[in-house]
């Protein structure tokens, strides 16, 4: 039981380390999933009914906000992994051998996707 658990456990940190790697990725255009949301900021001229004057001097302001978001946003998934890497070699050991090649078969196919999410973003950039 406890075992099961433990694979349970590992199987939902890939899964959920590869949602949030796919959702830092860029899409097309090289946009990340919150282009033009930028984590909250999304359609904050509309929502404010900001005049053209203001909507002028506002993006610039929004604009600068987006690389920091966005550096932000790519640092955490990095800790995220490195934290889920780390549980994912501490349970490993306690698992079977078959647990293990389920754990490795589980990891392949998150890279392939990943890999495949990759080539269809490269994809659509040409």
């Amino acid at each position: 039981m406890k075992r099961n658990l433990l694979t349970l456990l590992a199987a939902s940190a890939i899964a959920l380390g590869g949602f949030v790697a796919l959702q830092a990725q860029p899409g097309p255009g090289g946009h990340g999933p919150w282009h033009g949301h930028e984590f909250g900021l999304e359609g904050i001229t509309e929502k404010l009914n900001l005049t053209s004057d203001q909507q002028t001097k506002v993006q610039p302001i929004l604009d600068a906000a987006k690389p920091q978001i966005r550096a932000i946003h790519q640092e955490a998934m990095q800790k995220m992994k490195t934290v889920i890497d780390n549980t994912l070699s501490q349970i490993r050991p306690l698992l079977t051998a078959d647990q293990q090649k389920k754990l490795d078969a589980i990891q392949k196919a998150h890279q392939d996707m990943m890999n495949a999410h990759k080539e269809l973003h490269d994809a659509t950039q040409e």
